[in-house]
């Protein structure tokens, strides 16, 4: 009873558990669990799962048409049945094609180009919202869903170019050594799309009303990116301020879609494409795949939670 009444009360320090778990996981060297890698070490994180980003794009890609009659064959029907539809109301009924050599692999060359773009950010922007259940129930960089997204655009993209190859031989339109240049071409938009389906997928993981909003913005960015129409002969018969004319030569869809005219289309000259365009693909790519790598990985420890 004595040593009972005797007992002097507990210490603050006694009494912490925080304290003593914090030092508790310091001596054994444990760390907080989903905590953000650094940057060098979570480049290197999604590399080791590069194998798993291309399986799942595929199975995706795979999975996407399973339930229809045509199966795969939608993925090449449904960017054939726009550029259709554009073809009609702008081309047809607007009066587009006057003026535009070559004006059906031209519009369907701008079609499947901003297809794949706008897919790209549709998907990224439910990346992280859409797939909790693997967020939550896995660790691995998250980073690996809007990229494995922007995989399968890309990998429907190749499919969509192979009937765009037989258009372009159907219209007359030569072989040509400058083919070539799509393949770095698509390298640099793939890099844009996937970092700004990075940048969605965080913005949509915290705010799922992105989502909603999107396909409104996308449409807007669309009919000012030259897919139905073309930037070159509206500029130069428009009076139009000089920074608009800019904004429109500048705009990061309408550069990858005129660098891919100009790739396959023969009757697409250099002069119709706007200055430095090289540089412009090669900064657009780079400020958003970095940037947007970078922007995603800040709010790594973030995802799923909530």
């Amino acid at each position: 009873m004595s040593q009972v009444l005797n007992t002097p009360p507990p210490t603050a320090s006694s009494a912490s558990p925080t304290g003593d778990a914090a030092a508790l996981a310091a001596r054994y060297g444990l760390t907080v669990s989903g905590a953000r890698p650094s940057l060098p070490a979570y480049v290197r994180q999604l590399w080791e799962r590069r194998h798993f980003i291309t399986a799942f794009a595929t199975a995706k890609l795979t999975a996407q048409y399973s339930q229809a009659k045509l199966g795969q064959v939608w993925q090449v029907m449904t960017p054939l049945l726009n550029a259709a539809v554009y073809y009609f109301i702008f081309g047809v009924l607007l009066g587009t094609k006057h003026g535009v050599p070559d004006f059906v692999p031209f519009l369907v060359t701008g079609v499947f180009i901003w297809t794949f773009t706008q897919s790209s950010i549709m998907a990224g922007t439910r990346a992280i919202s859409g797939s909790l259940g693997l967020v939550r129930a896995l660790h691995f960089p998250r980073a690996a869903l809007p990229v494995s997204y922007a995989i399968q655009q890309l990998q429907q993209l190749l499919f969509s170019m192979a009937a765009l190859v037989v258009i372009l031989l159907c219209f007359g339109v030569p072989v040509s050594a400058s083919w070539l240049l799509v393949v770095p071409i698509l390298a640099l938009q793939f890099l844009f799309n996937a970092g700004v389906a990075m940048v969605v997928a965080r913005m949509g993981a915290k705010t799922p009303d992105i989502a909603q909003l999107m396909p409104f913005l996308l449409r807007t960015w669309m009919y000012v990116s030259g897919v139905m129409w073309s930037i070159a002969a509206t500029v130069k018969n428009s009076h139009l301020p000089h920074w608009a004319l800019i904004a429109l030569e500048s705009n990061p869809a309408a550069v990858y879609i005129d660098l891919t005219r100009f790739a396959l289309i023969d009757s697409f000259h250099a002069h119709q494409l706007p200055h430095h365009v090289w540089a412009l693909a090669i900064g657009w790519a780079l400020f958003a795949g970095v940037g947007g790598f970078i922007y995603f990985w800040k709010a790594e420890e973030t995802y799923g939670r909530g």
